[in-house]
């Protein structure tokens, strides 16, 4: 079953990305070095690397039921990050959350897990997961409030390319069971 490309929440929208979205995209958090420090993907130098992003966007969504989504506000249509699902299998997939700064502590994260959780159980996921470094608090405590159980510790297991280090960095594994 194929997922909707617009999805909505209490107060956001949630909808994949399209060409027209890179300046946006590259302007409110995808080159800010502040949102991606904690982020798997290096923060984008240029609008060449947006466009890369949205053309991975476009194959994920050709390939599986979902794929990235883009979170807008539903009061004012404010770009606010992305989130979305990315599949191993057709039913284990990964999801996650990056918010522009002006977007953290108004609650956003936490609202775009639920709408994932939602969305992976409608597509047929059966196992849901996210990783985070085990140094950024903010992002393990959302998964948490979100009802994701902490199953460990991957060791050396990501290398985050905005942290500097070039080196593999242990990760928190959080998972839901659907």
């Amino acid at each position: 079953m194929k997922a909707p490309e617009t999805l909505e929440s209490a107060r956001l929208v949630y909808r994949r990305p399209a060409a027209g979205d890179a300046p946006g995209i590259f302007a409110r958090y995808a080159a800010d070095p502040e949102v991606t420090r904690f982020v798997g993907f290096p923060a984008h130098a240029s609008l060449a690397d947006t466009n890369e992003f949205i053309s991975w966007s476009d194959a994920e969504w050709d390939r599986w039921p979902a794929g990235p989504l883009l979170i807008r506000t539903r009061e004012n249509n404010l770009l606010v990050g992305s989130t979305g699902l990315t599949f191993e299998t057709p039913y284990r997939a990964m999801t996650g959350y990056v918010l522009a700064v002006d977007s953290w502590g108004k609650g956003y994260a936490t609202e775009a897990l639920g709408a994932m959780a939602a969305l992976a159980a409608t597509v047929g996921v059966r196992r849901l997961y996210a990783i985070c470094h085990t140094g950024h608090e903010q992002s393990w405590r959302v998964l948490e409030k979100g009802g994701f159980t902490r199953e460990g510790i991957l060791r050396r297991y990501q290398v985050f390319p905005n942290l500097g280090t070039g080196e593999p960095a242990d990760v928190f594994c959080y998972a839901l069971m659907l």
